[in-house]
């Protein structure tokens, strides 16, 4: 696949070039032992480990077997271990699921809603398209054997987009979940639709200008609307329901939004270890922490400024967030989206109108519910956790 908007290939940092395409054996052996390393210093129940790329079905059937039976041997005697793989679908046959069945590992795919939506941006290298492959491989994802598997779909806006059309082609593989992913940007190089814009001066984003298009705002509502209206367990959308509980006084658990302590480490083909990989939208080295599994621990990486930043809560974001009404919720917005390249990282996102303009539509739709004659917990939507099951 060559999808034109990944950060891997297509962005500022290049480190790809420089290392090795597969992890050898060596290097998974040794990160296994520094996470059950972590997990017994630390008395961790559980760890998740996700399977990522460019795309990790790559490595074919033998080396993931060797892989996944490693992390069975050294690993699980530790701690419990929840392991799945995000992949993009067009390697994912019988006996891959097979395999991922053998050894429980939960697949999530991507796929960017309806065959004209999906192939704009996630083509082959050669061009030629790439929906229908996917969409064969969901199939067999839902397969009554395999179905157990499926973790759910992973779909990146594009304004060019319709958000009712693209939610409900999502619809059509009954996913178990989905989730909308922004596209990644900076102050410097603003995502498709945002131009240049401005960091806010030192004030909530309330208080900025009222007529600044929030294109992206309106898409997820209008995608919001459409799922929040829907009749019971039609799907879960994982940043509409985080949201939610935010909204609500509740806990926020996602990397994109809420003051939730960051606890993801990347460890890349050679063993280094790096802060989350969207940060190679920044500048070259910018995930970099200066670190490898085999001279420091996963506990080193604490210690970097990066991830004391990133578990500080609030007093790790910029002024014009401490200061705003909606940070529980928000956050502060990802930490790659705040970086402005003479400012660093203490900026609100550049998603910061966008953000607040959809929380708010988020909270006018709870109140409405929450005022619902009836008064039942359908009101507010299918996936309210107050809702019975």
């Amino acid at each position: 696949m060559s999808c034109d908007y990944c950060y891997v290939y297509f962005a500022a940092d290049q480190s790809w070039r420089r290392r090795p395409g597969v992890m050898a054996l060596d290097t998974v052996r040794q990160a296994v032992d520094r996470i059950a390393e972590h997990a017994r210093e630390h008395r961790l129940p559980m760890v998740r480990i996700i399977l990522h790329g460019g795309e990790p079905l790559l490595v074919g059937k033998a080396h993931l077997g060797e892989l996944l039976t490693v992390l069975a041997e050294r690993l699980a005697p530790e701690v419990e271990v929840r392991c799945s793989l995000q992949s993009n679908g067009t390697l994912l046959d019988h006996d891959f699921l097979e395999l991922l069945l053998r050894h429980r590992v939960g697949v999530a795919v991507s796929l960017d809603g309806s065959p004209v939506a999906h192939d704009r941006h996630r083509r082959f290298a050669n061009g030629r398209p790439s929906h229908a492959r996917v969409a064969g491989a969901l199939r067999l994802l839902n397969n009554p054997r395999h179905r157990e598997l499926f973790v759910g779909l992973l779909c990146t806006v594009d304004l060019a987009n319709d958000p009712v059309e693209t939610y409900e082609a999502l619809l059509e593989f009954s996913a178990p979940r989905v989730d909308f992913l922004l596209p990644h940007g900076t102050w410097e190089y603003p995502p498709p639709g945002l131009g240049h814009r401005e960091v806010p001066p030192a004030r909530p984003p309330a208080d900025g200008p009222p007529d600044e298009p929030t294109p992206y705002a309106q898409w997820l509502a209008a995608a919001f609307d459409r799922w929040f209206d829907a009749p019971r367990k039609e799907t879960r959308v994982r940043m509409f329901e985080e949201i939610i509980s935010g909204v609500l006084g509740g806990a926020v658990h996602t990397e994109a939004f809420g003051l939730a302590p960051v606890d993801l480490v990347v460890v890349d083909a050679d063993g280094t270890m790096q802060h989350s990989d969207s940060l190679k939208v920044v500048a070259e080295g910018a995930p970099e922490t200066g670190l490898d599994i085999f001279r420091h621990s996963f506990s080193d990486a604490l210690t970097t400024e990066t991830v004391r930043r990133r578990q500080a809560g609030l007093l790790g974001l910029g002024k014009v967030c401490r200061a705003c009404a909606l940070v529980q919720v928000c956050g502060g917005g990802l930490y790659t989206h705040r970086h402005h390249h003479t400012e660093g990282f203490a900026n609100p996102s550049v998603y910061c109108r966008d953000l607040a303009d959809f929380i708010t539509h988020v909270r006018s739709r709870l109140s409405t519910a929450l005022a619902h004659p009836d008064g039942t917990p359908e009101a507010l939507g299918p996936h309210h956790p107050s809702a019975p099951s």
